[in-house]
């Protein structure tokens, strides 16, 4: 939700790209122009107010809303709370990973056993939370940056380690654009931040990919989970073998 400040910053450039001075916009809500300096200097009105001067500006109050969204900064990862709520409930869950892929709320209610009613009010809660905006028609645009990802130690990634790790390695990674690489080595402790940004630039073309396939058919789409990870680890059943430093 756009706070009455931003709104009040937001119709400062409006004003201003409209060439419109402070007198104009007095003579246009009949009040005096120090009343009209007063008011947007302390940036706090009624959003009646608002509403008026988006009237003198020929602009609509959902576009101004829109635009101060629109010009929010973009979450690069969620709080614990954030994320705490949004593993409470699985079916919210799915439909926050299926917002993160950008889908429909119809494809999400074509694949998966959710009736339109509790997808509006999943997205609804999405809303809430802060991941999107949800907007006119059940659309809605991601609050998240491209480099979004969920917390190291947070509940999404805890969920994922106890629920879905072993399933996820339990397949054969043998099926037609399918692989398991393991590659363990010693190099220079300088040189691994350079390869895990190699790797989050993969992540980075596998996400863009995605959105640059939903305009082919589904019949020539298939869904797949990349997973990448790096990190200096020993497997314990080796460590115990270890001779004592």
């Amino acid at each position: 939700m756009s706070t009455t400040a931003d709104l009040i910053s937001a119709l400062k450039t409006e004003l201003k790209s409209a060439h419109m001075t402070y007198a104009d916009l007095a003579q246009a809500l009949g009040m005096a122009e120090s009343s009209i300096k007063r008011m947007l200097a302390r940036g706090d009105m009624p959003l009646s107010r608002i509403d008026a001067i988006c009237r003198a500006l020929k602009l609509d109050f959902a576009d101004l809303a829109r635009r101060v969204a629109d010009s929010q900064p973009l979450l690069a990862e969620l709080s614990q709370e954030q994320e705490r709520a949004v593993v409470a409930d699985k079916k919210l869950l799915l439909m926050a990973i299926c917002v993160l892929s950008q889908w429909t709320l119809e494809q999400v209610t074509g694949a998966y056993r959710l009736s339109e009613a509790e997808g509006i009010r999943y997205l609804a809660q999405l809303d809430r939370i802060g991941i999107i905006e949800l907007r006119a028609g059940n659309r809605y645009r991601l609050k998240l940056a491209k480099t979004f990802r969920w917390r190291a130690h947070g509940p999404v990634m805890h969920y994922f380690r106890e629920h879905a790790l072993l399933d996820y390695f339990g397949g054969g990674f043998d099926g037609a654009g399918e692989g398991l690489l393991l590659v363990h080595g010693s190099i220079a402790r300088s040189l691994a931040p350079a390869l895990v940004e190699r790797l989050q630039r993969v992540a980075q073309d596998f996400a863009q990919q995605h959105l640059a396939d939903q305009r082919l058919p589904e019949q020539d789409r298939e869904g797949y989970t990349l997973l990448l990870a790096m990190r200096s680890w020993e497997f314990e059943a080796f460590a115990q073998m270890r001779r004592a430093a």
